[in-house]
């Protein structure tokens, strides 16, 4: 009912019950085992309706038939950014800009210092300044 998509139910059909496989303690009942069996469904269901993936890419029919087309221009940094070195910089640069994610909330994401973040974003500008010329939003 949630995905309306029998591959997104299998994955999360998949997900739950590997939960439930791993899951260190029992339940007090039956009815308790299929409470928490809808719950962890359905919570599971609403973060992959959430997530970047479901709401961000689409299919190959579907970007046929809406004329799915990156302008030159979008094109043009897309390829940039696919192209930094180290990969870290790509990461950085993804989450600050495309996710909308602030550096100190990338840094608990990496696992990273703040200040690092922060050297990492300004790296990673550096080398798409380089690559397109001209200045980059500061974002």
């Amino acid at each position: 009912m949630y995905l309306r998509n029998r591959s997104d139910m299998e994955d999360v059909f998949q997900e739950v019950f590997l939960k439930h496989a791993l899951r260190k303690t029992g339940f007090a009942s039956d009815a308790h085992e299929k409470a928490w069996l809808i719950r962890v469904s359905i919570n599971a269901c609403k973060d992959l309706t959430k997530s970047f993936w479901h709401r961000k890419v689409f299919s190959l029919e579907e970007a046929d038939t809406t004329g799915l087309t990156l302008s030159q221009d979008n094109s043009d940094v897309l390829d940039a950014v696919l192209r930094l070195r180290p990969p870290k910089y790509r990461a950085v640069i993804y989450l600050f800009y495309f996710e909308g994610y602030k550096a100190t909330q990338i840094a608990q994401i990496l696992g990273r210092n703040e200040n690092t973040i922060y050297t990492w974003l300004s790296r990673a500008k550096d080398q798409l300044r380089a690559t397109l010329g001209g200045e980059l939003d500061a974002g």
